[in-house]
């Protein structure tokens, strides 16, 4: 498989299947940080920071990635800290596209 932070993501729009559990924890491996939800519908990781500062940049950086990837997380921050869920909407569950998009924030850091 090819490194997740080098891909880029689909369109999806529906009708396929979201990833099984199996498969979210093998794409798990490779962005570290990052937990499963229970019923394997979420990805999400919480960052902590020095100051608001620090955050604003991140989460702006963040911003900027997704935004070029088309696919948008759910993010709630703080003065030190930002927090990041990734799920596939429309199938509601998990596609690729929110292990790559988890790989590129890592990249960030």
């Amino acid at each position: 498989m090819a490194d997740l932070v080098n891909k880029k993501c689909q369109v999806c729009e529906g009708g396929v299947p979201p990833l099984d559990k199996a498969a979210c924890e093998q794409l798990l491996k490779q962005v570290q940080g990052w937990e499963l939800a229970p019923d394997a519908k979420h990805i999400h990781c919480l960052f902590s920071f020095k100051g608001f500062y620090a955050t604003m940049s991140f989460v702006n950086a963040v911003a900027y990635v997704v935004q070029r990837e088309g696919h948008h997380p759910d993010m709630s921050l703080g003065y030190n800290y930002c927090h990041i869920k990734f799920t596939t909407h429309a199938i509601d569950g998990l596609s690729e596209n929110d292990f790559i998009c988890a790989a590129k924030v890592n990249a960030l850091l």
